[in-house]
């Protein structure tokens, strides 16, 4: 008893994140997604214990090796926790971002903008050869092969807060090295996960953002790349009642403008073009793409060679060029939210697993991770967030007119100064009727009548 004692104390958070897994009830979610253990060391303790790795700066190996080893759980506890294909990640994951988007959603004002983003990743394992359900795919910025998976994820954001809220690691039939394990239960939720891992990404993101709407998550928009915006995925986005904003490259996808079925080049020299202090805003064109979603196609310099330009479509056809542009740069948080997972909470490099289950248990704890600190560092730079001492101020003073708190100050001034001696009582006055003439005239009109008292 005194051993596990030991353990359990030693494996306590850290006090800056202590708060936030409260406010967050991180656990509470783990347990309603159903992570429970018959005996050993509770899925509580190991969740906690993988969380908080990164901030030994060691890797799990070198930490067991480290004189504080043996106050932790054994490695088999660990990777038998990591490797179970029972456990419903995506669940936890669900509620933990549906819990934390509500809570910026009661900082965010109304009139915000709020979105889901669309985005794929590279998620390499190029020293494998036996990981389950590993591909080969083309890395198109590198121009080579990798092998690993494409994950694809979904996230929402309020142009200040990103949050991730669903992901899936996918494969590929056509270039795939190994298959699915035969010794997975096909009744489990890894199970689940790989069937989905072998789909393509437009037949998964719609289910992505039904989920997400299920929890009670509202959006207006959903953005994302050139490699998502498609017309059948457009329409199934649509059909939900969200529109879509995204960068468009030039396909075989045609568009209809009087008739007509225009290739993206030759919409660009029919399009308007647009007169105005925005120079890099070139021209617009109304126009549906093919079989009859309307759209707004803004045509913009490229930033990096002015010879050439981009185009980004609107199914919203009530925004203007530059509101188009700006909801459209929000797509960038989830770049963003990559480039930290990767090179800073450890994804890909933390466990070298070989199993899909630990892939998808190993992410969904990093996406953890960048939820809570998402949210800390939403509260340290929102001032509603402050121990409540804005929304407190507010209703304090919403209930309390300044010029009659003005009044009952100078009236306590008064007080204290009939009290005091004469000398005292006449420094006092002089003092205060030096002020008040300083004020500015629109406040001296509420202290006219003690100043004629004085």
């Amino acid at each position: 008893m005194t051993m596990i004692a030991q353990k359990e104390q030693r494996n306590q958070l850290p006090k800056e994140i202590q708060p936030a897994f409260k406010e967050l009830n991180v656990l509470q979610h783990l347990r309603n997604a159903g992570f429970k253990k018959r005996f050993g060391f509770s899925c509580s303790y190991l969740f906690k214990l993988i969380f908080v790795l990164i901030f030994y700066h060691k890797n799990w190996f070198r930490l067991l090796e480290s004189e504080r080893g043996e106050l932790f759980s054994g490695k088999d506890a660990v990777y038998r926790f990591l490797n179970h294909s029972g456990y419903a990640w995506r669940r936890f994951l669900t509620l933990l971002s549906a819990e934390t988007v509500k809570k910026v959603s009661s900082l965010t004002s109304t009139n915000r903008i709020k979105a889901f983003i669309v985005d794929d990743s590279m998620y390499e394992r190029n020293r494998s050869k036996t990981v389950e359900l590993l591909a080969k795919f083309w890395d198109h910025a590198k121009g080579c092969h990798y092998l690993g998976f494409r994950m694809v994820t979904l996230g929402w954001s309020d142009g200040h807060t990103f949050l991730p809220i669903d992901f899936s690691l996918l494969s590929s039939t056509k270039s795939q090295i190994n298959e699915i394990s035969k010794k997975i239960d096909k009744r489990t939720s890894g199970y689940k996960r790989r069937t989905e891992a072998l789909k393509r990404a437009p037949e998964l993101i719609p289910l992505m953002i039904d989920r997400a709407l299920a929890t009670g998550m509202t959006v207006s928009y959903v953005l994302m790349d050139s490699w998502f915006t498609f017309a059948p995925l457009i329409g199934e986005i649509t059909r939900r009642g969200l529109d879509v904003i995204g960068m468009v490259k030039n396909t075989n996808q045609r568009y209809l403008v009087n008739g007509r079925k225009l290739s993206l080049k030759e919409l660009y020299c029919v399009a308007t073009p647009v007169q105005g202090k925005n120079r890099g805003i070139l021209r617009t064109i109304r126009t549906q793409m093919v079989p009859g979603i309307p759209m707004i196609i803004v045509f913009v310099r490229h930033r990096t060679n002015k010879n050439e330009w981009l185009a980004i479509l609107s199914t919203d056809l009530t925004l203007a060029e530059e509101e188009i542009i700006r909801i459209y740069s929000m797509r960038w948080d989830i770049e963003t939210f990559f480039k930290c997972t990767k090179s800073l909470l450890k994804l890909q490099k933390e466990f070298q697993g070989r199993s899909y289950d630990m892939l998808i248990s190993h992410t969904t704890i990093v996406y953890a991770r960048y939820i809570l600190l998402a949210w800390q560092h939403r509260q340290n730079t929102d001032e509603r967030t402050l121990g409540g001492l804005f929304s407190l101020l507010c209703d304090e003073v919403s209930e309390l007119d300044w010029a009659i708190a003005l009044q009952q100050l100078l009236e306590i001034l008064n007080d204290v100064s009939q009290k005091a001696g004469k000398k005292l009582s006449k420094l006092i006055n002089r003092q205060l009727q030096q002020w008040i003439m300083a004020l500015p005239a629109y406040i001296r009109v509420y202290l006219t009548n003690w100043s004629c008292e004085s």
